[in-house]
């Protein structure tokens, strides 16, 4: 670990973190997986459940909640935005303050190579593929093509050198 000193960083007990990790001040990380060799920026939140692969690049202000995976080499901007719940609700049916049964974490994926531009907004439920590009302030709402470069919002492909898209 390097960065600032380790007052700095709220890293729980349950984090497992590779070799080689470059973790800056003010992170919060609790129940999650860091692979060997990523480096996360400075005011990142990342939730139980995440698991963040090998050589990744993580920029500061950025959320990845819970249900969220990223695989080898994957690029994340700045204060990127992930989320995992469609319908978000502070009360259940019966009108009580939600509690875990109450919703369906809905998981995310991040493949192999994908860059997210800064600002981007992440629905949870999506696969974003291998090498894909989001563009920076992009709300992706539906699975992104591997080799696929997406922007907008909603998020729609400008380019793409995948078969589907030729």
């Amino acid at each position: 670990m390097s960065g600032n000193p380790a007052e700095n960083l709220r890293i729980a007990s349950d984090v497992k973190l590779g070799s080689g990790v470059r973790l800056h001040a003010f992170v919060n990380l609790y129940g999650c997986e860091i692979g060997d060799e990523t480096g996360i920026g400075c005011f990142v939140e990342i939730q139980k459940g995440v698991k963040i692969g090998p050589r990744c690049k993580i920029s500061s202000h950025t959320f990845i909640c819970e249900g969220v995976t990223c695989e080898a080499e994957v690029f994340i901007g700045h204060g990127v935005m992930f989320t995992n719940d469609r319908w978000p609700m502070a009360v259940n049916p019966v009108g009580k303050i939600q509690g875990p049964e109450d919703w369906k974490c809905l998981g995310t994926r991040v493949l192999r190579g994908a860059s997210i531009g800064s600002g981007a907004t992440i629905l949870g439920g999506v696969t974003i593929g291998a090498n894909a590009m989001i563009g920076a302030g992009s709300v992706v709402t539906r699975d992104v093509p591997p080799d696929t470069t997406v922007a907008g919002n909603p998020a729609r492909v400008i380019q793409s050198s995948h078969k589907d898209f030729e």
